[in-house]
């Protein structure tokens, strides 16, 4: 895959990204690989009706589980098929009772289980698909280069509709803390050690509250649908990332430097 170019690091790197990020997007889409993949998908998808016959072709389930950023399940091909087949529509249903709610987006998006006609069959459905594809491969590759870049990406693409939308402050939070990139830059942003994510669910949503409130002027997370308060936040994970990073890196050389003392000795 295309590389993307991160020649800063911190937060001047994450604004040297922003300012070029449509440049960089548009090179990465001339990249062979992803230009086969995507003109399978076209090509493929209309044909597709059934959750069986769509993970049996792993072209075509390379596209649809990167457009959800479940590309490591690629092949975990039944369990991805019993998450398409069951749908969404039940509590019970496999994507309702997993954490990650990534393979309700996915199942939902499909719908196999939740329709008697599959999404596949719409006309757009393939330029839905494949632009979150192309979206999701571009945080890939920057994650590949700066991993809390990746982070900053997904939260950018993930709070909005998250902070904006019809549920409670709590049910919010508690979406967060259930996400694992999300969890990890707020835990990053608001200082929480490493311990954190051992506590009780409910001391947890408690503590990440208060913090919200401490460093944003209030508890909610409602406040991130703004995007001023969305960059504070973001400024704060990369700030704090970053001087984490330096810290271990300090320590590093330290531990490398005491080793050769006493090796001396």
């Amino acid at each position: 895959m295309t590389a993307v170019a991160l020649p800063l690091s911190g937060y001047a790197g994450w604004t040297f990204l922003q300012r070029t990020m449509e440049s960089q997007k548009a090179l990465l889409q001339k990249d062979a690989q992803l230009q086969r993949e995507e003109a399978h998908f076209r090509e493929k998808i209309g044909s597709i009706t059934k959750a069986e016959d769509l993970v049996k072709d792993r072209q075509l389930l390379k596209v649809a589980l990167g457009a959800y950023g479940l590309q490591d399940d690629l092949a975990n091909r039944y369990f991805i098929r019993k998450v398409l087949e069951d749908g969404t529509l039940d509590n019970s249903d496999l994507a309702n009772r997993l954490a990650d709610k990534s393979y309700a987006a996915l199942s939902s998006g499909f719908g196999f289980g939740d329709y008697a006609v599959p999404r596949t069959q719409l006309s757009d459905f393939a330029d839905k698909i494949i632009a979150q594809y192309r979206q999701r491969s571009f945080e890939v590759a920057v994650g590949e280069v700066n991993g809390d870049y990746r982070l900053a990406l997904n939260a950018e693409r993930e709070l909005p509709a998250l902070a904006s939308g019809s549920m409670t402050e709590d049910a919010k939070w508690y979406t967060v803390l259930g996400s694992e990139p999300l969890r990890r830059l707020f835990e990053t942003a608001f200082g929480l050690p490493a311990s954190f994510g051992a506590i009780d669910i409910d001391a947890q949503l408690g503590i990440i509250k208060d913090r919200a409130a401490r460093y944003f002027g209030n508890d909610s997370l409602s406040q991130f649908s703004q995007p001023d308060q969305q960059d504070k936040l973001i400024r704060q994970f990369l700030l704090r990332a970053e001087l984490a990073s330096l810290s271990a890196g300090t320590i590093s050389r330290a531990a490398s430097a005491l080793q050769i003392l006493q090796a001396g000795g």
